[in-house]
């Protein structure tokens, strides 16, 4: 995914606006990703995928300036039909996006939710920070911090709800009470930017409900 940070940031100009059961097509601007409004599972919805293969896709959510807040939408996210075989149905929410290298990011792999190997399955929620904090050096490093289980299945409806303060968030998924993950060191630090529809590689992604609220 390439876009020049000047133009990244020229996207994040006009008003961002959650559409009744589904999410406005038209306040969305897509980076390395096709974006349609279709149903899913009976429900309204924007779908996400990608243009290149290899990298992720998003759609940016126009004039949407984020710090702290919460972040709710309910996502569907499974492997495409031509997916590879390490495809999980990566699907998310990135925040505070400065340009297209630097943004935030939290997501889930709906494939790992009921996997027979429990190792999988304690991959099924995920935080990452570009460019500095991929997956693959947070396990490394860090491993189970910065990722942890989820009940969750392919293609289903899943709740996320992100709240943000200062360096520390906290990811609700399924509906829970009590946070799923939680991360006291955002790697971006203290900082505002733009809010964007998340699909990693191999996946189809459906979104629906998203709400933006600054606190």
């Amino acid at each position: 995914m390439t876009l020049p940070a000047a133009a990244f940031i020229a996207l994040l100009t006009g008003l961002a606006v959650a559409d009744g059961p589904g999410i406005d097509i038209t306040k969305l601007e897509a980076v390395n990703a096709k974006v349609e409004a279709v149903t899913w599972k009976g429900a309204a919805a924007i779908k996400l995928s990608q243009e290149k293969p290899a990298d992720d896709a998003l759609a940016l959510v126009k004039g949407e300036t984020f710090r702290n807040g919460t972040i709710e939408l309910d996502v569907a996210g499974l492997p495409g039909a031509t997916a590879g075989e390490g495809a999980r149905g990566f699907i998310g929410v990135s925040f505070r996006i400065q340009d297209a290298a630097h943004l935030e990011t939290f997501y889930i792999r709906p494939t790992n939710g009921r996997a027979d190997d429990q190792l999988r399955r304690n991959h099924s929620v995920q935080y990452v920070s570009r460019p500095d904090w991929p997956w693959e050096r947070l396990r490394k490093e860090t491993p189970g911090v910065y990722e942890t289980y989820a009940d969750m299945q392919p293609g289903e409806w899943i709740h996320l709800k992100l709240v943000v303060k200062g360096r520390d968030a906290m990811l609700y998924v399924g509906g829970a009470t009590q946070p799923t993950l939680l991360v006291h060191d955002l790697k971006l630090g203290e900082v505002a930017g733009g809010v964007a529809l998340w699909i990693g590689p191999g996946t189809d992604g459906y979104f629906k409900n998203l709400r933006v609220l600054p606190g």
